[in-house]
């Protein structure tokens, strides 16, 4: 296994060789860059930009479109200027509007989706590493949105900087003004040049309007492809400690009568930049009262399913973790459209939440950030026993090896199983190969290998797993290909895996032309995907399934209809619970499901999302429902009814599975909001409400206010619901910085 592995990645740099030569040969177009001046007077952050500074300091220059005509003039001007001080990188924005009564903003919270708005994006490189940067975010009303781009793929907005950005409206547009302090960075003391670039979307017009790189086959996330800003090598991070105490109550009311009962308590998270590039996190008897709730989901698979991470500690700077091959990596397996991840490493859910159930945190530590040309990560937590479980020790390790401008080598270790004290270890090595300059043509291309092996004291020896794939994710065309391996005894104790025993091949093609003039059409999406899982202990084929898009078309509206041909294979070697009262016997099912998308434009004030899955379902048949129903009132308020429904008819027996969500949100300002989640689902049965208050009285000094409650459907109850516990949490943080 070893020895194929090696070959895999020999080959995947061998081939690296051929394509990484033209563009360190200077293939690539000149850079934009643009020299960032001191401040010479006191900035205040009002949104209004009359400071003298403002005038003085140098122009961004052209921005130009990305969509709907890419590399042409924007329709709309954009003023964009940079300043600094010994503290705070400013930058000033004015997004000039003919139409000024067209600008949309309807978003508010920290961290809210700003695709549905008017808006203005920025991506920090500090480091200069072309993968991974810092990103920062505002519409019309200012909401604060911050999030770290990973390895030039996606964002992770869970990510909260100490930052401040104000907004105003004018009569010929709006404006915006950052400041981002460099307490809030991590970057090499002495770097004279960092990454930079800007982007615009004019919500109306459907226009994205961009400084650096304004290709179609560039995303903003694609780091390699920023500009640069120059002049901030003498600025500084100070003694780089924050320290973060906070005090929380707890309210539990019992469903029993006379079972109320409260507690406090208190904990610190403390930061400090060993290097300004390389942070220490720790958190002393952490909570993590403020999080929200999970999603509901019913599972109608016979594999396990993911819930997303929510705690702030485990998400700071969680990037660095990221393995290839794991959900959100594009190029294999996930988040590249080929069906999800099939392993991961390293899952941060495992460590203090088992079968459901919340196990006290003692303490952890973190370390994170770059140590010259390596990212490094590690983790270490411990949990207090919590009666049934025992407390526990786990750490983590991962360290990753830049190569050229967007590649690396990377390896991982974990040690620490949440639900034993068995001895349980998992390490791995992985490979990624990427260029925006693929044989030469702005093109981008990406390889990945990667390996992982686990070991677990007395359960005698278990095999690796391993994979690779290429992709071409580009504009008109984007094709991926993959291969994975998972043995049967294969099991990360810190990882996820949602099945073993397989091999899978994946392939997938999507052609998408924009046509100009045609029927509105903005862009036309044809899709093809190919999966297959086979057993490695008899090789015989488990599952297949082949999903087609014939139609996928966006409109200049921003409307989007969708009708697909999805066949696919199971065989199951044992019977198989689908539902309650329904079991599948063993044999195999071939059927074809077909669907209906339709989604309106995120601009309107009434949004409604619909897709119908129908057709031929395991031995019957079966409708699925799915979408939701979205009201604004901008500024403040907005409520979404979304649903999820399975009627199934089959041999064996009918079942209905049903999902109801209703999330009702309202925002006094960007610094106060208040949001509510109700849902239920007739799997467990359970009405669940939870409130979420969060005020930021100011960057770094925040109070959340969380209210939960539950009822249960029981058969016989009069009025149809038992009311479950009821709780009520506050929490209140303040960040001292020096």
């Amino acid at each position: 296994m070893i020895n194929l592995v090696v070959l895999i990645v020999t080959a995947l740099l061998g081939a690296a060789e051929a394509y990484a030569a033209p563009q360190q040969n200077g293939a690539a177009p000149q850079r934009k860059r643009v020299v960032v001046e001191r401040a010479t007077s006191e900035m205040s952050i009002d949104g209004f930009l009359r400071e003298a500074d403002w005038s003085r300091a140098e122009p961004l220059g052209d921005i130009l479109q990305r969509e709907p005509r890419e590399g042409m003039p924007a329709t709309e001007r954009t003023d964009v200027r940079m300043l600094h001080d010994s503290e705070n990188l400013y930058i000033g924005i004015y997004c000039y509007d003919s139409a000024p009564g067209g600008i949309i903003g309807t978003q508010m919270s920290r961290d809210a989706d700003l695709s549905v708005d008017d808006r203005v994006e920025l991506l920090l490189d500090t480091f200069r590493d072309s993968r991974n940067a810092f990103y920062f975010a505002t519409n019309p009303l200012g909401a604060i949105v911050d999030g770290l781009v990973i390895e030039s793929a996606n964002v992770s907005r869970e990510w909260d900087a100490i930052w401040n950005v104000r907004t105003a409206r004018a009569t010929d547009g709006w404006t915006a003004e950052f400041a981002i302090p460099f307490k809030s960075l991590g970057f090499n003391k002495g770097q004279v040049v960092w990454g930079f670039n800007f982007a615009r979307w004019i919500k109306r017009k459907s226009e994205e309007d961009r400084w650096a790189s304004p290709q179609l086959d560039v995303r903003f996330y694609q780091v390699s492809e920023a500009g640069e800003i120059e002049g901030l090598a003498d600025v500084e991070q100070g003694v780089g400690l924050d320290i973060r105490p906070y005090v929380a109550g707890k309210m539990i009311d019992a469903a029993s009568p006379g079972n109320t009962h409260t507690k406090g308590d208190a904990g610190l998270d403390a930061f400090y930049n060993i290097t300004p590039s390389l942070k220490l996190t720790t958190t002393f008897n952490t909570d993590f009262a403020e999080t929200e709730v999970d999603n509901r989901q019913i599972n109608l698979t016979r594999f396990s399913i993911q819930f997303p991470e929510k705690r702030s500690f485990f998400l700071e700077n969680a990037g660095v973790f990221t393995f290839a091959g794991s959900a959100g990596t594009p190029g294999i397996g996930g988040g590249g459209g080929a069906g999800g991840a099939d392993v991961i490493p390293f899952f941060s859910r495992r460590i203090g939440l088992v079968s459901g159930r919340e196990v006290p945190i003692a303490g952890g530590l973190k370390l994170t950030g770059k140590a010259g040309p390596y990212d490094v990560g590690i983790l270490d937590v411990r949990t207090r026993d919590s009666g049934a479980i025992d407390a526990g020790n786990f750490f983590v390790g991962r360290i990753k090896r830049n190569i050229w401008q967007q590649s690396y080598i990377g390896a991982i270790f974990t040690d620490g199983d949440p639900s034993s004290s068995a001895r349980s270890q998992t390490y791995g090595a992985d490979v990624r190969l990427g260029t925006s300059r693929f044989l030469g043509s702005r093109r981008n291309f990406n390889m990945q290998a990667y390996f992982v092996d686990t070991r677990r004291a007395g359960a005698g020896p278990q095999d690796a797993m391993y994979g690779a794939g290429v992709s071409y994710p580009n504009d008109l065309w984007s094709i991926e290909a993959g291969w994975t391996k998972v043995p049967s005894n294969f099991n990360p104790s810190l990882g996820f895996v949602p099945r073993t025993n397989f091999s899978k091949m994946n392939f997938s093609v999507n052609f998408a032309p924009r046509p100009r003039n045609f029927m509105g059409i903005r862009r036309m999406n044809h899709q093809f995907r190919f999966t297959q899982f086979s057993r490695l202990d008899d090789g015989a084929v488990e599952s297949w399934r082949l999903f087609t898009a014939p139609v996928n078309y966006t409109f200049n509206s921003e409307d989007r209809f969708e009708f697909n041909y999805a066949p696919q294979f199971e065989r199951l070697f044992r019977p198989f619970q689908i539902a309650r009262g329904v079991t599948l016997p063993v044999g195999d099912y071939r059927f074809d499901r077909w669907r209906l998308e339709f989604v309106t434009s995120s601009r309107r004030r009434l949004k409604v999302d619909t897709t119908w899955w129908f057709g031929t379902y395991w031995s019957g048949r079966a409708n699925e429902l799915f979408g939701s129903i979205q009201y604004k009132v901008a500024p403040h308020f907005q409520a979404q009814l979304g649903y999820n429904q399975t009627f199934a008819t089959l041999p064996e027996g009918n079942f209905v599975a049903r999902i109801f969500t209703l999330r009702a949100d309202y925002s006094v300002s960007p610094l106060l909001t208040f949001s509510n989640l109700i849902q239920y689902d007739n799997d467990s049965k359970n009405l669940g409400w939870q409130t979420r208050a969060r005020w930021i009285i100011r960057p770094g000094r925040e109070i959340f206010i969380v209210f939960n409650q539950g009822w249960i459907k029981e058969d016989g109850i009069e009025r149809g619901f038992r009311a479950a516990d009821r709780t009520v949490s506050v929490k209140a943080q303040h960040t001292f910085r020096f």
